[in-house]
């Protein structure tokens, strides 16, 4: 666990890792209330919501840079 931290926390993949966020949350974020967002009609769980849109990339993005780092410094590891 120790190991996934280390790379998690590194600079490129904090970095990479919030690009993907933005993008994909963005889009999906005005795919899935972009009515409530239109009619300024954002409620505390469309908000939660909102914010879960961008934190599921996050992580997903940065689970996959940590497996390719991984794979790359020991690729007959997989």
């Amino acid at each position: 666990m120790l190991l996934w931290w280390q790379l998690a926390t590194r600079k490129e993949v904090i970095r990479r890792s919030l690009k993907t966020s933005l993008i994909v949350g963005t889009i999906l974020a005005v795919i899935n209330h972009g009515d409530a967002l239109w009619a300024l009609n954002v409620s505390f769980e469309h908000a939660m919501k909102m914010v879960l849109t961008y934190v599921v990339p996050y992580l997903v993005s940065t689970s996959a840079s940590i497996s390719a780092i991984r794979h790359h410094n020991n690729p007959q590891e997989d």
